[in-house]
């Protein structure tokens, strides 16, 4: 019996790992802004915001997963395949301007974790950003990859949950904000920019591509069996990304909050945790930023040469030139957008602005292709599953517009 659960055990910690991928780009610096800004803002009443996106991320994950398992193909080459190509050339372009956006977060990210580590330049911070992430796509082999960047997650929540030691927040006070929404009309808008901002497009082409580095099986009844591996690993995922992204609310409140100190940028907020915290929680939130920037530039641009090279129908090789240049395409672009602006603030702003705008071009797609029997057989999306999906992709979509709307007016 022993060495049976031992074999099992053995087996789902096989499959983890593409769900912690998609990890990084849940916790990634544009999730830093919105987090801090609620936690000093509101202190712990937002935590349950955390909860219901994480929930709304599994259902979504999940089924752009599941499709790459049932159809053997990632979701960028089941629209070029299956939807007209107009249409399939529309979303292409929109998800790689999108890819360029969320490089933008993830490089500025790096570059001001350097910036408050090293004193180096935003410029220079994202530049050796940029670098670091061309070297571990291009020289680690995909499981050495996998390891790397769960290995970076480990460092960001272990950073995280030394900082909540530091800090001591009241765990009375906060544990029922965890699960019971509270909000009012002055904490509606950064409440809705925490929800809205946590599914984001690459992070779907990803998981649909990434699930492939297993062996999930031909037969119906293997897909079955192996299907439940994938939940546990993307349940797993999330749930670790929930773990971190509640502490960053914690922290700001246990810090800023209870201080009465406003905080609405990173750099503000690590300026003011170190005399507030110490020192060392100072230093511990500039660790954790920059293996958050490196991690989830790593995963965006792993997600980019997917995206490229499934639209225009080419095999993703390593070897081609057409992969390496796909890993330069949005992080040069993304480069000199951060070396010829000072104002990080609407940099972010205009990164996210562009994610909302090409939300619906994946939510769409991902829950039509998943709905039909066609393309998933028995595996297709069941009536409770699909109506969820709409509902999710209803609200985040709607909140994204909404967000769009109080930006510019």
């Amino acid at each position: 019996m022993n060495e049976k659960l031992k074999q099992a055990f053995k087996r789902v910690f096989s499959f983890l790992g593409p769900g912690f991928l998609v990890t990084v780009g849940f916790i990634d610096p544009g999730n830093w802004a919105t987090n801090i800004e609620g936690g000093s803002r509101f202190g712990y009443d937002l935590l349950w915001v955390i909860t219901l996106s994480t929930l709304m991320l599994i259902l979504i994950q999940n089924m752009a997963a599941k499709l790459g398992i049932v159809t053997g193909k990632s979701l960028s080459t089941n629209i070029r395949e299956n939807f007209p190509k107009p249409v399939s050339a529309v979303i292409g372009i929109t998800i790689v301007l999108a890819c360029i956006a969320t490089d933008v977060a993830e490089l500025l990210g790096g570059a001001i974790g350097f910036n408050l580590l090293f004193g180096l330049p935003l410029w220079a911070g994202a530049l050796v950003t940029v670098v670091l992430e061309v070297f571990f796509i291009i020289s680690q082999r995909y499981h050495r990859l996998e390891k790397i960047i769960i290995g970076f997650l480990g460092i960001i929540a272990l950073c995280y949950v030394i900082e909540i030691f530091i800090v001591r927040p009241n765990w009375t006070a906060l544990a029922p904000s965890l699960v019971v929404p509270k909000v009012n009309r002055e904490s509606i808008y950064i409440a809705m920019g925490i929800l809205g901002a946590v599914v984001m497009p690459h992070n779907i082409f990803l998981h649909s591509n990434v699930i492939h580095s297993r062996k999930w099986g031909i037969s119906v009844e293997e897909k079955k069996k192996l299907l439940k591996y994938e939940k546990i690993d993307t349940f797993a995922a999330m749930v670790l990304g929930w773990l971190v992204n509640t502490a960053m609310i914690i922290v700001a409140s246990a810090v800023f909050f209870q201080n009465h100190v406003l905080v609405d940028s990173i750099e503000l907020a690590s300026k003011t945790l170190t005399p507030l915290a110490g020192a060392l929680a100072g230093c511990l939130f500039s660790i954790a930023l920059v293996f958050s920037g490196i991690g989830s530039s790593i995963t965006s641009s792993m997600a980019e040469v997917n995206v490229i090279t499934g639209f225009l129908g080419k095999k993703e090789d390593p070897n081609t030139l057409l992969y390496k240049i796909s890993i330069f395409i949005t992080a040069i672009p993304s480069f000199f957008i951060i070396l010829f602006s000072l104002d990080t603030y609407k940099i972010l702003i205009f990164s996210q602005v562009v994610l909302s705008i090409q939300l619906p071009f994946t939510l769409v797609p991902l829950l039509i292709l998943c709905r039909n029997e066609k393309i998933m057989h028995q595996f297709k999306s069941r009536a409770l599953e699909f109506v969820l999906a709409i509902i999710v992709s209803a609200v985040v979509i709607v909140l994204n517009v909404y967000l769009l709307y109080t930006t510019f007016f």
